[in-house]
């Protein structure tokens, strides 16, 4: 097996865990989003920050017990601090896309509106995963890959 390729295995199973959850994250968005839109007269960035609070709170859960649950768990607080500070940032990349498209370019029909809700959602989540894997759910060397030795946590080295 060469060096570093069971890294990229945890890499991508880590990235599809990430994914499972932020696509039913996107759907839970994308459906409040338009709910939203469709009962209330609610301008549409207003109804998109709603969406993307409500899909915030679920993919925390999500995150938390489903891709991340492996992780260190003693920091909850902080944890719950750095994961809301990284979601504001997302939230306000998501819709500051929407809020462009539609109040600098006029471009707020519906359809045009889920257009630039999902652009801003997958600009996010860009920013997300590198946020959320880098600094909130952080990997700790108790019952992380036994092959990882204490000083470098970030190489893939055999203890001998």
């Amino acid at each position: 097996m060469e060096p570093g390729s069971s890294g990229l295995r945890r890499l991508v199973h880590e990235a599809a865990k990430f994914g499972a959850v932020g696509g039913a994250g996107l759907l839970v968005n994308l459906g409040v989003f338009n709910l939203v839109r469709h009962v209330t007269e609610l301008p549409v960035v207003r109804a998109s920050i709603i969406a993307t609070v409500v899909a915030i709170i679920f993919n925390y859960i999500g995150f938390r017990y489903f891709t991340y649950r492996d992780r260190d768990k003693s920091g909850r607080t902080r944890e719950l601090t750095l994961f809301l500070l990284f979601s504001v940032v997302g939230l306000v990349i998501e819709n500051g896309v929407l809020y462009a498209a539609t109040y600098g370019f006029g471009w707020d029909s519906p359809l045009q509106s889920n257009v630039f809700k999902f652009f801003g959602i997958a600009v996010a989540t860009l920013f997300r995963f590198w946020s959320y894997r880098t600094w909130v759910f952080r990997t700790t060397l108790t019952g992380a890959d036994p092959y990882l030795t204490p000083d470098s946590p970030r190489q893939h080295q055999r203890i001998s």
